[in-house]
C-alpha cells in the first residue's frame, strides 16, 4: 500500500474526499514530524510510538577493502510498535 491507495481507504473509511483525506494524512504526518524534530515522543495508543534518538560516532569497515572509518554521530526516526499492533499481526 502506497500513500496514494491510504488516502483512498481513509476517505472510503471516514466518509471523506479524496482531497480532505490527504490533507488529513499530510497533516498528520507533519505533525508527527515536528514533533519529533523538536524532541517529543509522539504516542498513538495501541499503534506506536515516533520519536528521534541520538546514535553516537563509532568505527565501522568499508566492505570493499577493509578499512576502517569514521561514522560520525546523527539523529534518527526510530518507530517502537505498540502492543495491539504488535498482536494484530498475524
Amino acid at each position: 500500500m502506497n500513500k496514494t491507495d491510504l488516502i483512498m481507504q481513509i476517505a472510503k473509511t471516514v466518509d471523506l474526499s479524496k482531497a480532505d483525506a490527504g490533507k488529513a494524512l499530510d497533516a498528520m504526518i507533519d505533525a508527527i514530524i515536528k514533533a519529533a524534530n523538536d524532541g517529543q515522543k509522539v504516542t498513538l495508543i495501541g499503534f506506536g510510538t515516533f520519536m528521534v534518538t541520538e546514535r553516537k560516532a563509532r568505527d565501522g569497515r568499508n566492505p570493499r577493502n577493509g578499512e576502517t572509518i569514521k561514522i560520525p554521530a546523527a539523529r534518527v526516526p526510530k518507530f517502537i510498535p505498540g502492543k495491539a499492533f504488535k498482536g494484530s499481526i498475524k
